[in-house]
């Protein structure tokens, strides 16, 4: 295991290399007074775990973390300091482990032997070749693609640090703000006590994310987060490709269907963020245009059977839209299943008057009563 020390006092710096050096199966690559250059050395190393002091003139522990976390997410922090008043905020950073000074080799062997089982983690997950995908349709799921796609099961260690994460993804194409996070997720806490939190739960973040192999960066810079997608897919991007696919005028329809496909439900509804509203919103009016397009696309080369699939689908996922009753009534005429037609036109019926108190428009009813007309 290769690690580096960081900590502005050269007695406790040697201290620590001595006592780690004599531990089996550790390397230490690098050990330094100043902060910026250990950054610099850790970003270039990349060693497995950094032993950091928490109390610098220039840059606290606390700060230098983050910084860490930014460039190399994979990187375990173990903070070392000679003041407990920082014990509760290392924990909230999901340190792995809090160690206070002096420091003895009973308690760095303790340390060594909880970062072990964390490096085999890291190298299997290393090892997947797989391109993955971040969904947001009905709810924030994690999928690794191959040959058989794999709904990554994920733990968040807090419904806050999940719902952050959804936020920068929703924002993904822009920076947000720090102020702008401790405002709608902490807007309780007093500024000093926010910026720890939201320190607390980007942590959190990063861990979760290397734990499942999704090489995601959350970059800080110039107070404001943005992350870095590096290969990873987001269905919604995805699934907007088709704006182009349907104003080409001649697709290639199975591209379309599959990319209808991704839309399993509204965007992050099972979450309910309200942050979510307004996008949840267009995203499902883009979904019906594009299906209803689709579906009459499919109709013009006569492939009944499949629009009636997808219309099936589209009622399935919006009930009490009147569009997919009347397609629906349409398609089965042209299937000749006059018996679907009529129970379609009933459940519409029965839909509005329940939900909404009223009856099917005049262009449907009007052509109803037409078909029912030349059936007779």
């Amino acid at each position: 295991m290769r690690v580096i020390l960081i900590d502005d006092e050269p007695l406790a710096l040697e201290h620590m290399k001595k006592i780690l050096l004599d531990i089996d199966g550790l390397k230490v690559v690098g050990k330094y007074l100043n902060p910026t250059e250990g950054l610099k050395a850790i970003i270039k190393e990349q060693p497995d775990a950094v032993f950091l002091d928490i109390e610098m003139p220039t840059i606290t522990g606390i700060k230098l973390a983050e910084e860490i976390q930014n460039h190399c997410p994979n990187i375990h922090i173990v903070f070392v300091t000679a003041y407990d008043e920082y014990a509760v905020k290392a924990f909230e950073l999901n340190a792995v482990d809090y160690v206070m000074k002096p420091v003895h080799k009973k308690r760095l062997t303790e340390t060594i032997n909880r970062l072990k089982p964390l490096k085999n983690i890291h190298m299997k997950k290393r090892i997947s070749n797989r391109s993955g995908m971040i969904c947001c349709f009905q709810t924030l799921q994690f999928i690794l693609r191959g040959d058989e796609p794999e709904n990554i099961k994920v733990h968040w260690r807090t419904s806050k640090a999940k719902e952050v994460f959804a936020f920068l993804i929703h924002n993904r194409r822009k920076p947000v703000r720090k102020e702008v996070l401790i405002e709608l997720f902490w807007p309780e806490s007093e500024l000093e006590k926010g910026f720890a939190q939201l320190y607390a739960a980007i942590y959190q973040i990063r861990k979760t994310l290397a734990s499942i192999g999704f090489n995601i960066k959350i970059i800080s810079r110039d107070h404001s987060y943005i992350l870095d997608m590096q290969q990873i897919k987001i269905d919604v991007d995805e699934f907007e490709k088709l704006e182009v696919m349907i104003n080409d005028g001649n697709p290639d329809l199975t591209i379309v269907q599959q990319l209808l496909d991704l839309y399993g439900g509204d965007y992050l509804e099972k979450e309910s963020y309200l942050w979510a509203e307004s996008e949840r919103e267009r995203l499902r009016v883009l979904w019906l245009y594009y299906t209803q397009q689709t579906i009459e696309m499919l109709i013009q080369k006569k492939e009944y059977t499949k629009a009636l699939l997808i219309c099936q689908r589209m009622q399935a996922l919006n009930p009490y839209s009147e569009e997919s009753y009347f397609m629906l009534m349409q398609l089965y005429d042209l299937l000749g299943e006059r018996h679907f037609v009529e129970q379609q036109y009933s459940r519409l019926t029965d839909m509005l008057l329940e939900e909404y108190g009223t009856e099917p428009g005049s262009e449907i009813s009007e052509w109803y009563l037409s078909w029912r007309g030349n059936k007779v």
